[in-house]
């Protein structure tokens, strides 16, 4: 199980709009709010990927100027990528790989290039 916090902004025009929506999409738990439109929330799933499907149920909600993961606990997840990352090279296989066009290696680390968190999950539920 996956457990992370979010904290949702929105302008205070609209806080009392969007905390009805956030109370009313099912897919998080409301905690507690500012006057100055910060909200914290939290959310479950199983796996990231999960988690992060509902986080975009939380971007949709009409005002919503942003909904970052603060802090994430997962207990299984964690124990299977260290397990993964403890049995690997520490060079990637696919970089020594010279039948992989450098065009097709995904890069991973750059968050300020807004990468797909998505696709990277689903690469650490594959044990990638």
């Amino acid at each position: 199980m996956n457990i992370s916090s979010i904290v949702v902004q929105t302008t205070p025009k609209f806080l009392d709009e969007v905390l009805r929506d956030i109370k009313a999409c099912e897919v998080c738990d409301y905690h507690l709010h500012d006057a100055k439109g910060r909200i914290i929330i939290t959310i479950e799933g199983e796996s990231v990927d999960e988690e992060l499907k509902k986080l975009r149920v939380i971007e949709a909600i009409p005002h919503v100027i942003a909904a970052d993961m603060q802090m994430a606990y997962s207990e299984d997840e964690l124990e299977r990528n260290i397990d993964v990352i403890n049995n690997s090279d520490a060079v990637p296989a696919m970089l020594n790989d010279d039948s992989i066009d450098v065009k097709d290696i995904v890069y991973n680390g750059d968050l300020k290039q807004k990468m797909d968190l998505e696709a990277f999950a689903k690469q650490l539920d594959k044990g990638q």
